[in-house]
C-alpha cells in the first residue's frame, strides 16, 4: 500500500493512468482466479499488465508492475501446484505462464525505454522550437511612443508553437513602425523565411525614411530566398505625430476601432505579396486618442465553423475595444477558439495597438505620406 502511494505521488497523469490500468487488470484477474477455484487458469492474462503500463509509464514503473504480476503469478501458481492431484502437464502449464509473464515484462520494459527516449526527444525538440519561436518573434510592447501595443501568436498545432506568421514593432527615428506578415507554407522552411524577413526589416526600418523603400528591400530579400511560388503577405505601419501610414502587400486589411465603430482600412489599390515585386500606395489616417488598430494574419480571416467564417468585424469592438490591449487579444483568442471548437486550420498572428495621444510636439509629416506624390516605388 505504501509502495503504491509513493509511486502514485511521483508519477505524472499519463503514467498514473497506465499504472492504474495495469493494477485494475491484475485485480480483475485475481477476482476471477478466486472465483474459479484453486486452479490457476488465467495467469497468462497478467502478461498484459506490463504492456498496459508501458503505453504510458517509464520502464521503471513497467518493471514494478512486472514484479507485482510475477508475485501475483507465484502466489496463485503455488496454490494451484499445492493440490495433491496435480500432474506434470499442469506443472508445465503454470511454469509456461510464469515464463510468459517474465518475458512480457522484459519486452514491455524495453518498449518503455524506447517510448521514454522518444518522449524526451520530443520534449527537447519542443523546447528548441519554443526557443526558435522566441528568437523569431520577440515580445513587443507594452508601449512604444504614443502607442500601447501587444502581440499574440496562436499556433494551430498543439505539438509546437512555431510557424511562418511574423510581427515586429520598433521605435525608430521615423516614428513607431510595425510589420505583420504571413509566409506561404508551414514548417521549418516557413520559419526560415520569416526569420529572413524579420532580420531584414529590423535593419532597414532604421535606415529608410519611406515605407515603400522598405517594401522594396524586403521584396528583394524574399525573392533571393524563395522559389517562384513562395511569397510573404505583409502590412507595414508607421505612426508619426498622430498620423498613421499603412502599406499593404496582399495582407488582410487591418481594422480601426473608433468610438464604437469598426472600419476596415483597405489599401487605395491592391498589391501582390513580397516576392512578386509589389507596387504599393500608402493609406494615411489621422489618429484620435483612444483609437485602436487590430492587425491579423489569414488564420483569423479564414477561421470557420461549419463553413461560417468567424465574424471578426462584427465582434471586434466587443472583444478588443475595452480593457488593455493585452486583455483585448486574450479575449479575442478565447472567442476564436470557442468558435472553431479548438480546431484551428492555420497559425494566427495578432497585433493590437491603441493610440494614447500626442506625447510631444507633432513631428512634421513627409509629403509622400499625405499624398504629395502618388508615385509608387517598385
Amino acid at each position: 500500500m505504501l509502495f503504491g502511494v509513493a509511486m502514485n505521488r511521483s508519477l505524472n497523469s499519463e503514467a498514473r493512468a497506465g499504472v492504474g490500468a495495469a493494477f485494475v487488470l491484475l485485480s480483475l484477474v485475481a477476482a476471477i482466479e478466486l472465483a474459479d477455484g484453486s486452479e490457476a487458469n488465467y495467469l497468462g492474462l497478467t502478461a498484459a499488465a506490463p504492456f498496459l503500463a508501458a503505453a504510458f509509464a517509464s520502464w521503471r514503473e513497467v518493471l514494478a508492475i512486472g514484479v507485482v504480476a510475477t508475485v501475483f503469478g507465484i502466489l496463485f501458481g503455488s496454490i494451484d501446484l499445492s493440490r495433491a492431484e496435480v500432474d506434470s502437464g499442469r506443472v508445465l502449464t503454470v511454469v509456461l505462464n510464469m515464463a510468459g509473464v517474465l518475458l512480457a515484462t522484459g519486452i514491455a520494459a524495453a518498449v518503455g525505454v524506447i517510448r521514454q527516449r522518444q518522449t524526451t526527444r520530443f520534449a527537447e525538440l519542443s523546447r528548441l522550437a519554443s526557443v526558435a519561436q522566441g528568437a523569431v518573434l520577440r515580445p513587443i510592447g507594452p508601449q512604444l511612443g504614443p502607442l500601447s501595443i501587444a502581440g499574440r501568436y496562436i499556433s494551430a498545432s498543439a505539438a509546437a508553437d512555431i510557424g511562418g506568421d511574423l510581427y515586429e514593432a520598433l521605435d525608430t527615428p521615423y516614428g513607431v513602425r510595425m510589420i505583420i506578415g504571413d509566409v506561404r507554407g508551414k514548417g521549418l522552411d516557413a520559419v526560415r523565411l520569416a526569420s529572413i524577413v524579420l532580420g531584414s526589416y529590423r535593419h532597414v526600418v532604421y535606415e529608410r525614411a519611406d515605407l515603400r523603400a522598405i517594401v522594396t528591400d524586403l521584396d528583394r530579400a524574399v525573392a533571393r530566398s524563395v522559389g517562384d511560388e513562395d511569397f510573404v503577405t505583409a502590412a507595414l505601419v508607421e505612426e508619426r505625430g498622430g498620423t498613421l501610414t499603412i502599406v499593404n502587400c496582399g495582407h488582410p486589411a487591418p481594422l480601426l476601432l473608433r468610438r464604437g465603430r469598426v472600419i476596415a482600412l483597405d489599401p487605395p489599390s491592391s498589391a501582390p505579396p513580397l516576392g512578386f515585386r509589389p507596387v504599393v500606395r500608402p493609406r494615411v489616417e489621422r489618429l484620435e486618442p483612444g483609437d485602436r488598430l487590430l492587425f491579423f494574419t489569414d488564420g483569423l480571416a479564414e477561421a470557420r465553423r461549419d463553413g461560417e467564417f468567424f465574424p471578426t468585424t462584427d465582434r471586434a469592438w466587443r472583444l478588443v475595444g475595452h480593457g488593455t490591449v493585452a486583455d483585448g487579444l486574450a479575449s479575442l483568442e478565447s472567442a476564436l477558439v470557442e468558435w472553431v471548437r479548438g480546431q484551428l486550420d492555420d497559425d494566427i498572428a495578432l497585433v493590437l495597438m491603441e493610440y494614447i495621444g500626442p506625447m510631444s510636439p507633432a513631428v512634421a509629416v513627409p509629403s509622400w505620406e499625405i499624398g504629395g506624390t502618388n508615385a509608387a516605388i517598385g
